[in-house]
């Protein structure tokens, strides 16, 4: 049981970890710098070059913004949306989708769901579906870790203690049934048509968490995931790209007061099996 299908490549994992250890004893041989083992290693280049490089792909968002222009364009193209725009919001929203119906659909990026930059969202006025889309780029990161600390650790916590409503998150990147980050709703699948072809990309249904359509209260306590239909985003996104109802995750709290401290608790569900639940836990912001 898992909060999300896929897994980390243990073999990727351990070569990651292998080159890692080449690389920081012999990196002194790279490169036309001039200086010795010893100086190279005191001098600072080869620590700062890291952190230069580690903070461009930190940083870098133009490859998963590409992405995303593709998929909306196709699922706009294939008559699955009305239309959409970037929002150019400083709240960080990054797009607006006119939906079929008439409706309007806000999207914020994100990278990893384990990072700080989860906790930072607002739901603008307008939205009448508000949905974060997590493109993690990162094949050494673990997803089954980072959807569950994503989802239970930083979203439910920042939802329920600033009464922000999040109608649901995608999980879903280029890197999707890659030779880096195999998909097993792909896996030896008899049905061929299970990708689909968008622009330089071939991707696999998209990971969809439905959240409820209420925050949890002392009043009523519990809350369960709306249905599919219910989130006309969500539902475009799962009937584009050839998705399965029995892969679709179901994200229910449940609150609790002991004493002055409130207790919060995330199960998630698919194909009618509980996958993850957790303790009851404090709402500590992190």
């Amino acid at each position: 049981m898992s909060a999300i299908p896929c897994e980390q490549d243990s073999d990727l994992r351990a070569q990651i970890e292998l080159f890692a250890e080449v690389l920081k004893t012999q990196a002194h041989r790279l490169g036309n710098h001039g200086l010795n083992e010893r100086d190279f290693y005191n001098s600072g280049l080869f620590r700062g070059a890291v952190e230069r490089v580690r903070g461009q792909f930190s940083a870098s968002m133009g490859a998963k913004r590409e992405f995303v222009q593709h998929v909306l364009n196709y699922m706009e193209d294939e008559k699955f949306i009305a239309g959409w725009d970037p929002t150019g919001d400083s709240k960080r929203n990054d797009y607006l989708v006119r939906l079929l119906s008439g409706r309007t659909a806000v999207i914020d990026l994100k990278g990893c769901l384990d990072g700080n930059n989860t906790n930072i969202f607002e739901r603008p006025a307008n939205a009448d579906e508000f949905v974060i889309w997590s493109i993690c780029t990162n094949l050494g990161a673990d997803p089954r870790r980072n959807v569950w600390s994503g989802i239970h650790t930083r979203l439910s916590a920042e939802m329920i203690s600033r009464n922000q409503r999040v109608d649901g998150v995608i999980v879903w990147a280029m890197a999707c049934a890659t030779i880096g980050r195999p998909c097993p709703k792909v896996i030896g699948s008899p049905n061929k048509d299970r990708h689909t072809e968008i622009g330089p990309f071939q991707v696999p249904p998209a990971c969809i968490y439905l959240f409820p359509s209420t925050l949890p209260s002392i009043g009523t306590p519990t809350v369960s995931s709306q249905p599919i239909e219910s989130v006309e985003l969500l539902s475009a996104f799962h009937r584009c790209f050839n998705g399965n109802d029995a892969e679709l995750n179901h994200v229910d709290f449940e609150l609790r007061q002991t004493g002055p401290e409130l207790m919060r608790k995330t199960t998630i569900r698919r194909a009618g099996t509980i996958q993850k639940v957790s303790e009851m836990s404090g709402i500590r912001r992190v």
